[in-house]
């Protein structure tokens, strides 16, 4: 067939070969390259070897595609909540949800807290071929339940409101530590957020606050007329110590009840005339006096 020389001819044998060949080694290419992101780790599965025993870093790596599989894991620092407020509550999955647990006393307590954990880099590849990437719901979060149940269980509800709730999470954190060493986890830490009680010991507790409260209240009345007691008895004796002496002076000098009594209708005089006939003089008693001070 004859072209004339304005149609346009079509590409040669050889030129479409290279324009598959071209786009064949485009793919080739970017199905090989991986870009790993920062503070992620990548594991090589491979369909003919299985899970390869190394760890790509982050950056760019290289796969045989449609062979090899790159899968990333985020190595982290990682907090998993267990236990909402009221208004996620409603939301909350079971995976989510506070650990309800019993105390040793048969008490039921909701318990909320934060685990703090991450993949260790180096052994991400055993975790994967033993775990796998569901490694928080298949191994964090049942473990976490199961062992605070287990822990709870063996203290009284009191001591799980007060006083030995950071023996408890302290406890509870050495022994999942232990256990997510063995799927190649790194435990940083347990925090026990909250701890809800049922209705029933909210009232006892409170109830026991106001009895509290109360009796600390009458200890402080009962303190408070004490030192009133007190008070009374030290001012009893004071007085009764005034009377022995007053009654010492008047016995010495039974004229210094007279003196007294002028000395608050007119202080300093010195001499009263009663009557016609009679003069009371104090003169020496002022002479007693002032010798005195």
């Amino acid at each position: 067939m004859a072209f004339n020389e304005g149609q346009i001819r079509p590409p040669s044998f050889s030129v479409v070969i290279g324009i598959v060949i071209g786009l064949a080694v485009l793919v080739f290419v970017s199905a090989s390259v991986v870009i790993v992101p920062a503070g992620e780790r990548a594991v090589i599965f491979d369909n003919l070897r299985g899970v390869l025993q190394e760890v790509r870093n982050e950056g760019m790596t290289f796969v045989m595609p449609f062979v090899q599989k790159a899968v990333r894991y985020d190595v982290r620092t990682q907090t998993y909540n267990l236990g909402t407020n009221d208004a996620d509550a409603a939301n909350a999955g079971d995976s989510e949800a506070a650990i309800e647990a019993r105390t040793k006393d048969g008490q039921t307590v909701k318990i909320e807290l934060s685990v703090r954990y991450q993949p260790r880099a180096d052994e991400l590849w055993k975790l994967h071929q033993e775990v796998g990437q569901s490694y928080l719901y298949k191994i964090i979060v049942p473990e976490v339940r199961s062992v605070v149940r287990t822990i709870v269980a063996q203290y009284d509800v009191m001591d799980v409101y007060s006083s030995k709730r950071l023996l408890i999470q302290g406890r509870i954190e050495e022994t999942l530590r232990k256990t997510f060493d063995k799927y190649y986890i790194t435990l940083n830490e347990i925090l026990i957020r909250n701890t809800v009680f049922s209705d029933e010991f909210q009232k006892a507790i409170e109830a026991k606050q106001v009895a509290l409260q109360e009796a600390q209240r009458m200890d402080y009345v009962l303190q408070k007329e004490t030192q009133e007691k007190k008070r009374k008895i030290i001012e009893a004796e004071g007085d009764a110590q005034s009377i022995k002496i007053r009654g010492q002076a008047l016995a010495a000098n039974p004229r210094l009840i007279q003196y007294e009594y002028v000395q608050k209708l007119t202080p300093g005089i010195k001499s009263v005339i009663t009557d016609q006939n009679t003069i009371m003089n104090f003169s020496n008693l002022f002479d007693d006096k002032a010798g005195k001070e």
